[in-house]
């Protein structure tokens, strides 16, 4: 199952996430389709960029988000 989810990058105790559609198989931070975003937690105001359109495009074609993608997908007003 494809999905979209969060890929770890950044320091250890400095996170900075990118927004990735991979296959639900390969490791959190391994093998991925495409980036459609990021998402910093640590700056101030915290840093949300989604492509709205790759976004929608995946969810179409039925890529699921974690529960946490979703979450952002929502306060970007990606999805309803």
């Amino acid at each position: 199952m494809v999905k979209i989810r969060l890929r770890r990058m950044g320091a250890k105790k400095a996170p900075f996430y990118r927004i990735v559609v991979a296959d639900s198989r390969y490791p959190r931070d391994g093998r991925f389709i495409e980036e459609i975003g990021y998402y910093n937690p640590i700056a101030e105001p915290v840093v949300l960029k989604v492509d709205a359109d790759k976004a929608k495009k995946w969810m179409d074609n039925g890529a699921q988000p974690t529960d946490t993608v979703k979450a952002l997908l929502k306060k970007a007003n990606v999805i309803g």
